[in-house]
């Protein structure tokens, strides 16, 4: 896809693509210190717990999947972040027509006053779709909302032929001139934003700023359906806890595989989440931008570890289109970042620093 995450699933659906094997059931990931994302403990703050060993622990739905906070350190956080969550799905969604990218996408390439988190998530985006070479493309919405997976609906070829010359994301432009109310525009007036691939991940660094800045927590563990990240250490010192879910268990709790990690973020995408079956063929959600059809792929599940949660999210997209072994290769341009691969064979391939940043130690 770019990763087509859209409302297209029921409200009452999670996408949970990892099961944590660890205290708090969660997936876990790994980043170098210093470095952007989860990567930094946060310090003690006025109001922590005395003994910050019992996590305070909330949930809440969000972006088409239920999020989990398990936070030490500070009882108060949860709420915190849930409210948080609030707000970003009300300003990223899609299908919402007051979204801000609801609002830019209905401008006709008019410039639009938007959030400075909107323009910041865009910029952030147009980055990785850069360094993608089209293989992850936020336009990716002209395409993608003529697609149903719940209800089962394939656009026709000509549809899809239509739509796709609209799916170019150098028609996206961020203006943050005015810093308090900056603009965007799609110079393409049919172009549409479908910032899916990329935004449970942005915001899950977000909250990771928002537990460092505003609150006394220690460590935490997020997740976001998918999207998994850990902030901070956990009181007794041992790390995180990770297992990937076997693809061919979709809805069980089959784990092909198990990480102990220290902070940062996991993301994982399948093939599995979202697929219909329609004249003995099935789709599935993830969407090349350079047909407007599912991806032709030999990989069923790659799972991107990396200090920065955006960077995995855009990613997971991006790897997936390219298949298990150049994937493995463009991953590696990251020294900090690393990919798990699940073939349609079952057969594994994991890139060059897997090992290496999966060894919690």
């Amino acid at each position: 896809m770019p990763d087509v995450r859209t409302r297209t699933i029921s409200r009452r659906q999670a996408l949970r693509l990892l099961v944590g094997t660890g205290a708090l059931g969660m997936g876990a990931a790994l980043g170098a210190g210093g470095l952007t994302g989860c990567a930094t403990t946060p310090q003690a703050k006025q109001g922590a717990s005395d003994t910050m060993t019992e996590p305070a622990t909330s949930s809440t739905f969000a972006f088409d999947t239920y999020c989990t906070f398990t936070v030490y350190g500070d009882d108060a956080a949860p709420a915190l972040l849930a409210r948080a969550c609030a707000r970003y799905d009300a300003l990223f969604d899609l299908y919402d027509d007051a979204s801000d990218i609801a609002r830019i996408n209905a401008a006709a390439g008019a410039p639009t006053t938007v959030d400075p988190a909107t323009a910041d998530i865009i910029k952030q985006a147009l980055v990785y779709c850069e360094e993608a070479n089209g293989r992850f493309d936020i336009t990716i919405g002209a395409v993608s909302t003529l697609w149903d997976f719940v209800k089962g609906v394939r656009p026709t070829d000509a549809e899809i032929a239509r739509a796709l010359p609209h799916v170019n994301w150098t028609c996206v432009t961020v203006d943050e001139s005015d810093p308090d109310a900056p603009t965007v525009t799609l110079t393409d007036p049919a172009a549409k934003l479908d910032l899916g691939g990329i935004a449970k991940g942005y915001i899950a660094d977000k909250l990771c700023e928002l537990l460092r800045d505003e609150t006394a927590a220690t460590a935490a563990a997020i997740s976001l359906g998918s999207n998994v990240v850990y902030l901070g250490e956990k009181p007794d010192g041992s790390p995180w806890e990770t297992g990937i879910r076997d693809p061919n268990d979709p809805g069980g709790s089959t784990v092909v595989d198990t990480v102990s990690t220290r902070a940062c973020s996991l993301v994982t995408s399948g093939l599995y989440e979202r697929t219909f079956t329609l004249d003995d063929v099935t789709y599935w959600h993830i969407l090349d931008p350079a047909t407007g059809m599912p991806v032709v792929t030999d990989t069923v599940s790659v799972t991107v570890l990396s200090p920065s949660s955006t960077r995995a999210d855009a990613l997971s997209t991006t790897l997936f289109i390219a298949g298990s072994e150049a994937g493995a290769n463009l991953v590696d341009a990251y020294s900090d970042t690393a990919a798990y691969f699940i073939t349609t064979s079952g057969a594994v391939r994991t890139s060059s620093r897997w090992d290496e940043l999966t060894s919690a130690g």
